[in-house]
């Protein structure tokens, strides 16, 4: 009865061992699972790997700009102080960029201010828009000029509007300049893919100005402090109302 016994257990032992297969269905599904894991994967490198050379990309941008505008202040200073030793005066080269802030409502407005207005984009009061001078705009300016205010912005003007003010059009909606990719899915065909290649191209007024100054959306700045003195008067006059020159640097500080 003994032997009987084992032998019923050692067959109960290989009967144990024996593996069912697997139905194919089951491996198919794990093989696919694996492939897609391993894409994943290989996905999530390669967008690291872009994104690490990309960020080098933008640095590299970034220190050639600091140069480029280190270099223009430089000659600046060189060719005042060489102007000076010959006894003369340095006329410095006309201003490509404008700043334009509007100061003045709707009320007793004629037909042509208004849509001239509407063509510059300021529709409500302290709007600032970025403007390339030359003959057209210039004239424009001169015909709004009791509903405006504006002058020549400096660098470090241009940041700080674009940094503390700035927001784009995306889809005809507002929003904020949260990401550089939120201006390179919009202006990376113009070679624009940070905010730091989108300040180079409004301050030097670039090729592709018009692109990038349509991407910002009208800058809606606060009253200034202290308040304005008079806006129906020109600056000239002491009033608030036409080009202010370099001026407007003052005002966009009292306004951010």
């Amino acid at each position: 009865m003994a032997s009987t016994q084992t032998e019923v257990v050692k067959t109960n032992d290989k009967k144990s061992a024996v593996i069912p297969p697997v139905p194919e269905s089951i491996l198919k599904k794990r093989l696919a699972k694996s492939k897609r894991a391993k894409s994943i994967v290989k996905a999530a490198e390669r967008k690291s790997k872009k994104k690490v050379s990309k960020r080098r990309v933008i640095f590299q941008r970034a220190e050639k700009y600091i140069k480029e505008y280190k270099t223009q202040q430089a000659n600046l200073i060189r060719l005042k102080r060489s102007a000076k030793r010959a006894g003369i005066f340095y006329r410095e080269p006309e201003a490509k960029l404008a700043f334009v802030i509007r100061i003045r409502g709707i009320n007793a407005i004629d037909p042509r201010t208004k849509k001239i207005l509407q063509l510059l984009r300021l529709r409500q009061i302290n709007n600032g828009v970025f403007v390339r001078l030359n003959g057209a705009t210039i004239s424009m300016l001169r015909l709004v000029e009791p509903y405006i205010t504006y002058g020549y912005p400096t660098l470090k003007s241009v940041k700080e509007l674009i940094y503390k003010r700035g927001f784009v059009k995306v889809n005809g909606q507002r929003r904020p300049i949260s990401n550089n990719s939120v201006i390179e899915q919009k202006l990376s065909k113009f070679n624009i893919l940070c905010i730091e290649d989108l300040i180079h191209e409004i301050y030097t007024t670039g090729k592709h100005f018009k692109f990038a100054s349509n991407f910002l959306w009208p800058f809606k700045l606060n009253s200034p402090r202290g308040g304005l003195k008079k806006k129906s008067r020109h600056y000239l006059e002491g009033g608030d109302a036409g080009n202010r020159e370099t001026k407007i640097n003052t005002l966009i500080k009292k306004m951010l």
